[in-house]
């Protein structure tokens, strides 16, 4: 996209606010980030008129402010039962590659979401395995699941999501040393890291990498590039980051983890 420049010559057209907002969403499409020091030089207007607008669009669900600026938001607001319907064959694709990196024997934490419940059903039926969950629609659909021991960390139902959280579910995975911790998170960006949209989910998953040997990230396509409220880790604590984002996207750029491709073909 090619930016108009501010001449300070020529008479400047003052735009009003609506104005203004619809361009810094369409700047942010255009360029996955909104740095208010640029943009404020650019339209030649103060940088607390453009902070203004970005809490605007913030509070509309419409981008993610960070430090210095703005992020796309991701679009994983909705209810659980929404965002079942969200991308679902992405997630499927994801969620294939990730049932292939649970080994027979093998103890791994399962974390909750519609892409983890995704995992359950592509995992072989005769899957030797035992798996960790606080999710309790994951629990449920592993029941058909006859050679899967099935460990349920309980506590306070987050509905939002589905899962137990809190201090009883913390220290409940205390007690967990698995293998691999498959996450799901709503926003993957090389300088927000990953995150979620609340805080004590937030937390939750911070507890769980912990508790396991290696970390892989579910991202399907439209998480890769967006930002949520609450940092999850860091992209230097996981191991990998499976998506179904193909290599040599923009997307990708300065996601230094190594990234396992979910391809459309699976």
């Amino acid at each position: 996209m090619k930016h108009a420049t501010v001449d300070n010559n020529e008479e400047k057209h003052v735009m009003l606010p609506a104005e203004r907002r619809d361009l810094l969403l369409e700047r942010l499409r255009d360029e996955g980030k909104l740095v208010v020091t640029d943009l404020a030089f650019e339209l030649g207007i103060a940088e607390d008129s453009i902070r203004r607008d970005l809490r605007d669009l913030a509070a509309a669900g419409l981008l993610q402010r960070v430090y210095g600026g703005a992020l796309p938001a991701a679009p994983a607001a909705a209810d659980y039962a929404t965002r079942r319907e969200v991308a679902a064959e992405s997630k499927r694709r994801v969620a294939t590659v990730a049932a292939g990196l649970i080994r027979p024997g093998s103890t791994v934490i399962l974390d909750g979401g519609t892409t983890a419940l995704a995992v359950v059903s592509a995992l072989p039926p005769d899957l030797p395995a035992t798996i960790v969950t606080h999710s309790v629609t994951v629990a449920a659909a592993l029941v058909d699941h006859a050679t899967v021991d099935v460990l349920v960390l309980g506590g306070r139902l987050f509905k939002h999501s589905a899962v137990a959280s809190g201090a009883i579910t913390a220290e409940a995975a205390q007690s967990v040393h698995a293998d691999l911790f498959l996450l799901g998170v709503t926003g993957v960006h090389p300088r927000a890291g990953l995150t979620t949209g609340d805080p004590d989910e937030a937390a939750m998953k911070r507890t769980l990498a912990s508790r396991a040997a290696e970390t892989y990230v579910m991202a399907s396509s439209e998480k890769i590039g967006t930002a949520s409220p609450y940092v999850v880790l860091p992209l230097d604590d996981i191991t990998g980051v499976i998506t179904d984002v193909e290599a040599g996207d923009p997307a990708l750029d300065g996601l230094n983890v190594p990234i396992i491709e979910a391809p459309a073909y699976r």
